[in-house]
């Protein structure tokens, strides 16, 4: 039997992008062709969590469109790419069967999800190496941890100890592969629609506050757009507690999400604009909301599964009723409060919500509903398109007292209204 060719692979997970993509960069520095993979795993589609799917709708046709977008632009700079769908270790397992791969280039996860695809492409791939990047993070963990022996409870002890000393690495530049290699003839791409994945095809809603497309390409006009040709940077502060249209807030948490927009170059993208146009409080507050997607990154880091627990990071007691009518109520935007039945039919018709909604329908849920936070969340999971699984998991723990702010407070969902929504509009638009 002919010697199997050696080769290395890059798989993508949430870090579908070129731009600032360490594991690119480091395997290209390797001798080895290589091969690109990416996955729709067949058991995430399929799996159930508290009766919710682990993403819908809104979230698949996004990622749909990043994944075809990165296709493209590998292409353009000479990587080959194969998407697949099926169980992530049995394509590794095929592909196996037709190389000798030698190391696999990935993103560093420590989500029980993400772990668990990893662990069993190790189990069938056993004399594989890997080299992992933290390509998600803003801030590097040996940065961090120079500064903060353990992640404190509090985001203002977390970022006043970071911001004393700010280290933002430099954005990696990816180079054209000189030699593209084949891989047709033994691998080839799948079709894959939303059919497959076990959705129909739907039309964004007219009113939706994130009309954008996936993938790297959308994700810098949307930058641009919003720093250099409107420049509502400027503005951002003021703003970001809007609920309507698609300016009163960056919109970046998708792409984000999904790793086709890296928090790095957001970050030389605001110091950018700053060079340009100055800096002020709303340039600096978008660097603030970086952080707190940093900060609750580097949480789940250090407790890990304990954010899925009803508990938390507090081992907190946290009483609920176990209602099935009352969440179905939550969802269906059919409560007492005609605010939060706003933010719902908002969610479920779009995908998205803005901060301001999902603090208080999250709040609403866990105190004056009384539910298991739990179920809140895995229907925000699979619901929204810029799901996140750190920030997610970390806002509803804050909301329902058993993780990063033990203060345990509650929206008043009326005072909430009026605040931010005192001549109706939202409520107009979203009731009817």
């Amino acid at each position: 039997m002919p010697e199997k060719q050696k080769i290395n692979i890059l798989w993508f997970t949430n870090n579908l992008r070129i731009r600032d993509n360490e594991s690119i960069v480091k395997i290209q520095q390797e001798n080895l062709p290589f091969l690109a993979v990416y996955v729709f795993d067949s058991d995430f589609y399929n799996e159930k969590q508290f009766g919710f799917r682990k993403i819908g709708k809104f979230r698949t046709q996004f990622l749909l469109e990043t994944v075809l977008d990165l296709e493209k632009n590998l292409e353009q700079i000479g990587i080959p790419f194969v998407k697949k769908f099926g169980k992530t270790a049995e394509i590794f397992q095929e592909i196996a069967q037709h190389f000798e791969i030698e190391t696999i280039f990935c993103q560093q996860e420590w989500t029980r999800d993400e772990i668990l695809v990893q662990r069993k492409v190790e189990k069938v791939l056993i004399t594989t190496t890997w080299s992992k990047s933290y390509s998600q993070l803003l801030l590097q963990p040996d940065f961090v941890y120079s500064q903060i022996e353990t992640i404190p409870i509090h985001f203002t002890v977390f970022r006043q100890k970071i911001e004393k000393n700010f280290t933002v690495r430099e954005e990696f530049n990816s180079e054209k592969s000189e030699k593209k290699s084949n891989f047709e003839s033994e691998i080839k791409s799948d079709d894959i629609d939303l059919k497959l994945l076990g959705f129909e095809n739907f039309e964004t809603h007219p009113s939706s506050p994130f009309p954008f497309s996936g993938g790297e390409i959308e994700a810098f006009k949307r930058l641009n757009a919003y720093f250099f040709e409107h420049q509502n940077l400027n503005s951002y502060k003021e703003t970001r507690n809007g609920m309507i249209g698609s300016d009163y807030s960056s919109k970046f948490s998708a792409w984000l999400a999904n790793g086709s927009l890296s928090p790095v170059s957001v970050y030389h993208e605001i110091k950018k604009y700053e060079a340009e146009f100055g800096s002020n409080d709303s340039t600096y507050w978008l660097i603030f909301e970086l952080l707190w997607r940093e900060f609750f990154k580097y949480v789940a880091m250090q407790y890990q599964d304990k954010i899925f627990q009803i508990t938390g990071i507090l081992d907190k007691i946290y009483p609920y009723d176990d209602d099935e009518n009352t969440v179905q109520q939550w969802i269906q935007g059919k409560t007492e409060s005609d605010f939060i039945n706003a933010n719902m039919n908002e969610i479920r018709q779009t995908g998205f919500m803005s901060n301001r909604g999902r603090q208080n329908v999250a709040s609403y849920f866990c105190k004056i509903l009384n539910q298991d936070w739990r179920i809140g969340a895995a229907y925000f999971e699979e619901m929204l398109i810029d799901y996140d699984v750190h920030s997610n998991y970390g806002n509803w723990m804050y909301v329902a007292g058993v993780g990063n702010d033990p203060r345990n407070r509650t929206f008043n969902p009326e005072k909430q209204a009026e605040a931010y929504d005192n001549d109706f509009q939202y409520r107009d638009l979203w009731l009817h």
